[in-house]
């Protein structure tokens, strides 16, 4: 609709509001005629305005740039943040999380990776920002169901997942453990004090296995009591993962922990193949002699027949002066505490660097030097034991792999605050580690888009910038409503052009 002048052969000029909604042009009104210029100015302005009350625009005065702003801003009904579901939300939903149809579940998987603070804390931050409305009961109702209704289809779903980015192969898995202590003192039936690698041995504790993929994507864990040898973890997680998606021949690679006659025996009779981080320096002497007498000035690595397995053993300088530095670190604070005669002979045992203690007469303690320079001999040096039919050089590279289960397990730690756990119902523990592994693999898929679009982001960065991508809902005075994503740095656009939104 607008307003048009139409002159006629006497010189008059009437003023006239035309509609083409139709296509056509059709007078709604004719507002007046004059052939005065003042006049027709009047008479346009009136047109306007009836322009203006028959269709119910509002029209700005443009040049009252504050007045402008003002009614806009004060149009705003309410600020969301939805940068998280964006790209978390996303991604939880590409790799087939919401085929568990539990809001609540993806939300606290979310609010892991960006406020993994405690789950109440969590219900406040989405009600602040997200305007998601959950009771106390509401969390702990659904934490007593999670682990019994959806461990295994969450374990499934990352599962299928992995083997989709991984091109349709699996061929070798990884395997390691933590210990993640509780802030309690009393003990129970899965909360035992045990070896924490934590450094929190006074506190109770659960063991998490946790099995994973090339490139460390999630695909199996389970929990064990706090005292239990890391080693009898390995067989029931690695049996379950195998017999559930009916592999025939599997390779598993883990670190010296669980090197023990007893699994190096069931892995052979269950078909399996393996590459076990090796203890070299507790071989039968005519190994250790054979080890010792190696040559790598023009070797890189050097394979020596063990029983029906084969040990491979390395050395690099790098690890020769590392080896080197923490030993004579140790000795340095040994000799401090002899003199200060805080040990005694209670300390002589093989724990870490203690093993260079001897006793010298009835009481003193000394430092046993032909120990230390015996030890001396294995700086650099590393073993692997395995009975696959791969290259030493196969072997080694899917060893050096291993390396990023650890970092998985920093990412729990660190990013995702998995410990100390504050639950004491064994149902709720479990809730909280299987959070926790949905979380680290929504984690791990972010990376791995990252990288693969050579994002030079960390997920780390992408979760810091995504907090702060608001939408804006402002409403018309036609009482329309009009929804607005603000971008407003170079750091929010490429990230929104990365996913699409």
């Amino acid at each position: 609709m607008f307003v048009r002048r139409k002159p006629n052969k006497s010189g008059l000029v009437s003023i006239q509001v035309i509609d083409k909604t139709s296509g056509r042009y059709r007078v709604v009104k004719t507002i007046g005629s004059s052939k005065d210029t003042k006049e027709l100015e009047r008479l346009e302005q009136e047109a306007k305005q009836f322009v203006q009350e028959y269709t119910g625009i509002q029209v700005l005065d443009f040049t009252d740039h504050k007045k402008i702003f003002s009614e806009v801003l004060s149009s705003i009904i309410s600020h969301k943040l939805v940068g998280i579901q964006y790209v978390l939300g996303k991604i939880f939903d590409d790799i087939g999380f919401n085929q568990i149809q539990e809001n609540l579940f993806k939300d606290l998987v979310l609010y892991r990776l960006v406020y993994p603070k405690s789950k109440l804390k969590t219900t406040e931050y989405l009600m602040r920002y997200e305007q998601k409305s959950y009771s106390e009961d509401d969390v702990y109702r659904f934490m007593d169901k999670l682990n019994s209704n959806y461990k295994e289809q969450v374990q499934k779903i990352s599962y299928e997942h992995t083997l989709k980015v991984l091109d349709g192969s699996i061929q070798a898995v990884f395997y390691d453990v933590t210990t993640i202590y509780f802030e309690i003192e009393r003990e129970d039936d899965i909360r035992k004090t045990g070896f924490s690698k934590d450094g929190k041995h006074q506190h109770p504790q659960i063991v998490l296995g946790l099995l994973v993929s090339k490139n460390a994507y999630p695909l199996a864990y389970d929990i064990f009591e706090g005292n239990k040898y890391e080693g009898d973890t390995f067989l029931p997680i690695l049996e379950g993962f195998k017999e559930k998606y009916k592999f025939e021949k599997l390779t598993v690679v883990a670190d010296a922990g669980l090197l023990s006659s007893k699994n190096i025996q069931e892995l052979t009779e269950k078909n399996y193949d393996f590459i076990l981080g090796a203890r070299i320096k507790n071989e039968k002497e005519a190994i250790q002699k054979k080890i010792l007498a190696l040559s790598f000035e023009h070797e890189k690595n050097h394979v020596i027949n063990k029983d029906d397995f084969k040990l491979i053993v390395t050395h690099s300088e790098d690890r020769a002066k590392k080896d080197s530095y923490n030993r004579e670190k140790a000795i340095k604070k040994l000799e401090k505490k002899i003199n200060t005669g805080k040990l005694s002979k209670a300390h002589i045992n093989n724990r870490g660097y203690n093993k260079f203690l001897r006793m010298e007469g009835d009481v003193a303690l000394t430092l046993d030097k032909q120990k230390v320079e015996s030890d001396s001999k294995w700086d650099g040096l590393k073993g692997y034991l395995t009975n696959s039919s791969m290259s030493a050089e196969e072997v080694l590279a899917n060893y050096k792999q291993l390396w990023q289960i650890e970092k998985a397990f920093r990412v729990a730690k660190n990013e995702l605050k998995i410990r100390p756990i504050y639950h004491y119902k064994r149902k709720r523990i479990e809730a909280h580690i299987c959070l926790n592994f949905t979380a680290y693999k929504v984690y791990k898929e972010l990376d791995r888009i990252l990288k693969e679009n050579n994002v030079s982001f960390s997920p780390e960065k992408v979760i810091e910038v995504i907090q702060n991508i608001f939408e804006l809902t402002l409403i018309t005075p036609n009482n329309d409503l009009i929804k607005k994503t603000l971008i407003l740095t170079e750091e929010q656009k490429i990230i929104q052009e990365l996913f699409k939104f």
